[in-house]
């Protein structure tokens, strides 16, 4: 089936050859309606559309098996002077009976929840970060110097924006802003409490909480793009499903160029993880350490994405080995996950009730675990420094000519 907005255009695939099927309805009746039509030992193929999945669950107690394919794949695998509805069709049929078809990974309901939920909130704090800036320019535009407070739209930011000489068009358009920020922060919170709610008995996040730089927001986002981990059988795997692999050019004998990052792939949870690669390198750990000595050699921009990528398969050991960071700070990790229980409505605890989290407001216990961590860096230090990467042009002569190192 080749689906679109309002219809999908159907092709049989039958003994070797294609038959034209006509159209189906993009409506719930209609789908039901079709997939009555077919036999259960049929197979359904459809590519990854905006309402694919909604097909795929409608379809799917009626046939023995619904495909959803790659779209950007298919297109490279079979690219069409003639396209055309049918063909289209036609084509995703006979790569699946060929066995060639690229297939994408269906994701379970409490997964494609929380894929929503991920994307809402990417999109809301997107939304809020957008009319931030705007304010940001208008202060810009008319010359206004930078605000003396940590945050412009806290109570003291407001209150020194709103002393500020603007024109009165200016002043009610920052007015509007300030509305908008309101009710966005408002959205937030409502979402951050749906997923505080999903995913507070969920061992893996509580996991990747242990990791420094990670909070329940990047914990949700990644396990939300992972789903089942078993299906990527090795930390690259996962590094290539989040589009942090470099790209490689490499012909006949010459050597093999390494580029920027491929970007192919969830674009959101990678930026997640970049996001948490700059918290993680402000932390004293092994992690900073490494994000200091890429950061001397290419710059802080490749280092947090090299830190991010270090993230990626520190997570599939993790995820895998169902273990806690070996580096984890106690007092902290008790102290998101009780920022997660909070968010998702648990009661506060008053009085004597002291809890594991306690410790993270002691500053003695907090200094004591930064040293721990400080040492961590300092042995990861000692374990590199002696390391001496060779200049490109040895290493491909050493390729072209591997009797210059025997």
């Amino acid at each position: 089936m080749d689906i679109h907005r309002t219809f999908g255009e159907v092709v049989f695939w039958e003994d070797g050859r294609l038959r034209h099927g006509g159209r189906v309805d993009m409506t719930r009746t209609a789908l039901e309606g079709f997939g009555k039509s077919l036999l259960a030992t049929d197979e359904v193929i459809i590519e990854a559309t905006g309402n694919c999945m909604a097909v795929s669950r409608v379809l799917s107690p009626f046939v023995k098996r619904v495909v959803i394919a790659n779209p950007l794949q298919v297109k490279a695998i079979a690219h069409a002077h003639v396209k055309t509805d049918k063909v289209d069709a036609g084509t995703l049929a006979s790569l699946y009976a060929a066995g060639y078809l690229p297939e994408i990974w269906t994701p379970d309901a409490a997964t494609e929840r929380m894929r929503r939920l991920v994307a809402h909130r990417y999109q809301v704090v997107r939304h809020r970060t957008r009319i931030k800036n705007e304010v940001h320019a208008i202060l810009h535009a008319h010359l206004i110097p930078k605000c003396p407070h940590a945050d412009l739209f806290n109570v003291r930011g407001r209150a020194w924006l709103a002393r500020q000489p603007l024109p009165d068009d200016e002043r009610f358009a920052i007015e509007r802003h300030v509305r908008e920020l309101d009710r966005l922060a408002e959205d937030l919170a409502t979402l951050d409490r749906e997923i505080a709610e999903t995913t507070l008995d969920d061992p893996a996040i509580r996991r990747l909480l242990t990791i420094t730089g990670v909070n329940l927001a990047v914990a949700a986002g990644l396990m939300a793009a992972i789903g089942d981990i078993a299906r990527f059988k090795s930390p690259q795997k996962l590094v290539s499903y989040f589009g942090l692999n470099p790209r490689v050019h490499q012909s006949s004998l010459g050597a093999a160029h390494h580029g920027r990052i491929s970007k192919v792939g969830r674009s959101h949870a990678r930026a997640m993880l970049v996001e948490a690669a700059w918290a993680a390198a402000k932390a004293p750990g092994p992690l900073h350490a490494f994000f200091v000595r890429i950061r001397a050699r290419r710059g802080h921009q490749v280092a947090a994405v090299a830190v991010a990528r270090k993230l990626t398969v520190l997570c599939w050991h993790l995820l895998t080995k169902e273990e806690d960071y070996l580096w984890a700070r106690p007092s902290l990790v008790a102290h998101k996950v009780r920022s997660m229980e909070l968010q998702a409505g648990k009661p506060q605890k008053k009085g004597n009730s002291r809890g594991p989290a306690y410790a993270y407001n002691v500053r003695e216990l907090r200094n004591q675990e930064m040293r721990v961590a400080e040492q961590a860096q300092k042995g990861y230090e000692h374990f590199v420094e002696a390391w001496r990467p060779r200049p490109p042009k040895e290493r491909a002569r050493g390729r072209l000519n591997p009797a210059r190192h025997e």
